[in-house]
């Protein structure tokens, strides 16, 4: 355990953001996996409205510094594919 206080106080900011970063990583794979799921039933409409929640949720974590801009730009674009094979 470390003796410093800042020392100390960077475990427990550290730990805060790990376990809000878990909560957020935790959200946009019950999204996607959601849209897969719909994707596998080929039921377009439930893709439709589950891909738009997957968008909203994996945008939030990108603007709150869980993802790289990229990382999400790149599970956007490969959900948005598989749904449009179904249409």
């Amino acid at each position: 355990m470390a003796n410093i206080k800042s020392a100390k106080k960077r475990i427990l900011v550290n730990e805060t953001k790990a376990a809000r970063n878990k909560s957020v990583k935790s959200k946009v794979k019950t999204c996607i996996k959601k849209v897969e799921a719909a994707v596998a039933a080929k039921d377009t409409d439930a893709a439709q409205s589950a891909l738009k929640v997957a968008i909203t949720e994996i945008d939030k974590a990108g603007t709150k510094g869980v993802y790289h801009k990229n990382t999400c730009s790149r599970k956007v674009s490969r959900l948005t594919k598989a749904v449009n094979t179904l249409a």
